[in-house]
Parts: structure tokens; C-alpha cells; sequence
């Protein structure tokens, strides 16, 4: 059994160089940099052609999550769900996730180091989602996204209503079969139900979650409304000669490269959104055409999108460790600015409707204002102690509960190295909201056409 925690196949990771990836017929060694300098062409209707992707083995995933995560995922309480994982089992995860960000910072990160992220998005996703989320259950709530604030709004009430305004700007109504792409733990699918009464399909890639997504929905009485899928963006999926999909189980398997990434058939949904999610695939044409795919024609994407802003400036140290702080304290292989997500947007096929940066609009209290611990800006006192957790002195307690708790091997080893990236991240979010230089919540709302072409 020991020998499946230090083994990196178990992990899903590969060796040696990427290959060379075709899509649609197109390939390219070498394009343009992107918004912050990491290699990239766009091509209408593609995936981008310079990464390799992973593929999707499902059987790998369970054997890990029931390994670290045996019955955890049960517990109501999410600090005794951390302190009950598997340590041997953990450290597996935390060497894995932390081999992309250890000593690979901002002074020192190179082009292939942001590849190497982006070819290996899914298990970095995975992975970091496995550590972290029992900690944003505890720290934030089971919406894991930002949000606009109004006067005197508690810190759930403004979740649920930024959950409402994409549902409303959409225009989701009764009965329409809704895909809700990187789900978390279901809290915005649950809101967004309630609110419309739509249909929803959560996606996920993290077993972990889907198992908590899965207990919340069934204890809110969500089951026939709401079902939770395993699966991936875009990651590379392998079709026999029938076209029906299979996973890669070696290179004796006669198989073809499926260009269609997520597991459901095109014209799919009436709708789709993401809430904070699609940052974390690697490219976000890529993953903006597998939703235009799984689209009807005349349906509707929606998409609250974590961008830098034009103000970023790659070459500027200062900037750089703010969008690293970012990345590698919220799972992101490769974030890029707002210009560039509207060329991907409409690269895919969609036609944009509305864009626009909500946290550029005048509010009573900045959407970073939890994360600061800034009690002046609370809307109810019933946040106090959510807030209270944010500042500083809470991240403080909780760094040296967790780090005892490790040291006597109660918590298992790795929970206080997460717990300090999780509060290098909130540190550059406030720093990059104050600054303007960084966004979680750049609305974009676009329509496949009606006369879509069929996916090819």
C-alpha cells in the first residue's frame, strides 16, 4: 500500500518533455506569448496547440481520494475532516502540488516552469483541491468565489446574490438544463437552483468534493434537481474505433485522440456558467470551446473569470510575486489579462453580449474586504467571526494550532504548508485588488450562434 503513495504514476504524472500535441490538424512548436509571456496561438474553434494534456484516468482518482480521504468526506466538521486524513497519503499530495511552486518564485520563474504547470493542470487542480478544501469550508463558506458587497449584507447573503446576478444577466429560467463547469462543493449549483429552479449538472475533477457536493445536495432535498458529474475540462480523452470513450490504459490499446474533452455529447445544455473556475485550466480558449461544443445553438455561457488586469506588467518583480502569490496559493497554472480572455472568448465561437469588471464598480465595501480582516467594512455581526478568521492574528492561530497539531501527528503532515500558501495567496489577492492589477470577477456573458457549425 505505501509503495502507491511515493509512486508518481499513481499520482498520474509523466516524465520527460512534452510531446508535440495536434489538434484540428494544427500544430505549432513555437507562437506568440500571451498576456504574461507564456507561449500560445490562438486558432478558431482549437484547443491551443503547445500543451500536451493529461489523461483522464477516473480509477487512479478514486483510489487516491478513498486513500487520503477515506470517510471525511462525511464529517460535519471540517477540521476534524483535515486532522482525519491519511498522512502518507497527504504527503503524497503536497509533494506533488508543491513541486511546481517550491523555489519558483517570482525572481527566478522560467517559461518552462509555467509549461510544466500548464501540461500538468488537472493533477495540480486535483491536488491542491485535495488540501485546500476543507480549509475554505472552514475559513470562507461552501461557495468558494468572491463577491460585490451592498450596505449592511452579511458575507452569505452577498455570495448567494452575486450567485442570483449571474443566473439573472443569463437569463436561466424553469426547467432549462443548466452546466455549472469546475462546481466545488455545489454551493452556487444549490443557490442557482433554488433561485430559477433550472436543472443543474455540477462538473468536477476532484473526488473529494463531488462526495461533499453530493451529501450538502441530498441533505437540502437537491437530488432530482441537481447531479454532480466527475470529469475534466479539456483534458485529452482516448475513443476506440467505435467512438466510444475510453480512458488510456497503455500503448497497446488501439485508440484515437477524441477531440471532444468533456465527457457529454455536443448541443448538450441550454446554458452554461463558471463561478471563478475556468482560470484553472490552462487555456482558456480551450476550455471556452469545450463549453461552445456542449451548447445549443442560441444557448448562453456565463463566466465570473479571476484575470489580470491591463494594468499587470510582466517585467516588474513587484507584480510578478503578486500574480504568483495568486496562482500558487489558489491552484492556477496560468493566469492571463482581461484581453486576452475576450480574444479566447470569441476565438471559441461565441458572440459577446456583455463584458465587464465588477470590481471596477463603486460599492460600499471591496470585494477583497474578508480576506483583508477588515471589520470596518462588515455588513453583520453575525461575520464576525468568519472575519475574525481572516486577519492576520486568526491566520496566526490557526498556522501554530495546525503546525502543533503536525508536530504531536494529529493533523497529517503537509496541513500547516497549506494553510501558509492559502495565506500567501489571500495576502496577494488583497495586495492585487488594491493595486487593480488583479480581478475575480470579470463578467462575460456570450451566445453560441444559431447557425453553429457542428463541432468537427
Amino acid at each position: 500500500m505505501s509503495s502507491y503513495f511515493v509512486s508518481l504514476a499513481g499520482l498520474g504524472v509523466t516524465r520527460g518533455p512534452p510531446e508535440p500535441t495536434f489538434f484540428h490538424g494544427y500544430y505549432s512548436a513555437e507562437s506568440s506569448t500571451d498576456s504574461i509571456g507564456t507561449t500560445i496561438q490562438y486558432h478558431p474553434r482549437s484547443m491551443d496547440p503547445t500543451i500536451k494534456l493529461e489523461s483522464e484516468d477516473h480509477r487512479r482518482d478514486a483510489q487516491f481520494n478513498h486513500a487520503m480521504h477515506g470517510q471525511t468526506a462525511k464529517e460535519r466538521t471540517h477540521l476534524m475532516a483535515l486532522m482525519k486524513k491519511d498522512s502518507k497519503a497527504q504527503k503524497a499530495a503536497v509533494d506533488e502540488y508543491f513541486k511546481y511552486w517550491d523555489d519558483k518564485g517570482a525572481a527566478n520563474e522560467t517559461a518552462t516552469d509555467r509549461h510544466e504547470r500548464r501540461a500538468h493542470y488537472a493533477t495540480l487542480t486535483r491536488h491542491y483541491y485535495n488540501l485546500a478544501t476543507d480549509f475554505y469550508e472552514y475559513g470562507w463558506a461552501r461557495s468558494f468565489h468572491f463577491c460585490r458587497f451592498g450596505p449592511g449584507e452579511s458575507f452569505l447573503q452577498a455570495l448567494a446574490r452575486h450567485e442570483h446576478y449571474l443566473a439573472y444577466m443569463m437569463g436561466i429560467q424553469k426547467g432549462m438544463k443548466v452546466l455549472d463547469v469546475g462546481c466545488g462543493v455545489g454551493g452556487p449549483a444549490r443557490e442557482i437552483a433554488k433561485f430559477t429552479d433550472c436543472e443543474i449538472t455540477g462538473l468536477n475533477n476532484n473526488d473529494y468534493q463531488i462526495e461533499r457536493a453530493r451529501l450538502y445536495t441530498e441533505s437540502e432535498g437537491f437530488t432530482k434537481q441537481i447531479q454532480f458529474v466527475k470529469g475534466d475540462f479539456m483534458v485529452r480523452r482516448l475513443s476506440n474505433s467505435s467512438g466510444i470513450g475510453v480512458y488510456a490504459a497503455g500503448n497497446n490499446q488501439r485508440s484515437r485522440v477524441c477531440l471532444q474533452q468533456m465527457s457529454f455529447p455536443q448541443y448538450s445544455f441550454d446554458a452554461v456558467y463558471a463561478i471563478e473556475a475556468t482560470v484553472h485550466a490552462p487555456s482558456l480558449q480551450g476550455v471556452y470551446s469545450q463549453i461552445f461544443r456542449v451548447l445549443k445553438p442560441g444557448g448562453v455561457f456565463g463566466v465570473f473569470e479571476w484575470l489580470m488586469t491591463e494594468k499587470y506588467d510582466d517585467d516588474v518583480l513587484h507584480h510578478r510575486k503578486i500574480r504568483i502569490g495568486i496562482e500558487q496559493g489558489d491552484g492556477i497554472s496560468n493566469m492571463v489579462k482581461i484581453s486576452e480572455a475576450l480574444r479566447a472568448i470569441e476565438a471559441a465561437g461565441f458572440v459577446l453580449e456583455h463584458h465587464e469588471d465588477l470590481a471596477e464598480r463603486v460599492d460600499v465595501s471591496p470585494w477583497y474586504y474578508p480576506l483583508a480582516g477588515d471589520f470596518k467594512h462588515m455588513g453583520s455581526v453575525l461575520d464576525f467571526f468568519r472575519i475574525l478568521r481572516m486577519t492576520r492574528l486568526g491566520r496566526g492561530v490557526v498556522h501554530g494550532f495546525v503546525g502543533g497539531l503536525e508536530k504531536i501527528r494529529v493533523a497529517p503532515v503537509g496541513s500547516q504548508k497549506t494553510a501558509d500558501s492559502l495565506a500567501v495567496a489571500a495576502d496577494s489577492l488583497v495586495a492585487g485588488g488594491k493595486e487593480k492589477l488583479f480581478t475575480p470577477m470579470y463578467l462575460m456573458i456570450a451566445r453560441k450562434p444559431l447557425n453553429a457549425e457542428p463541432a468537427s
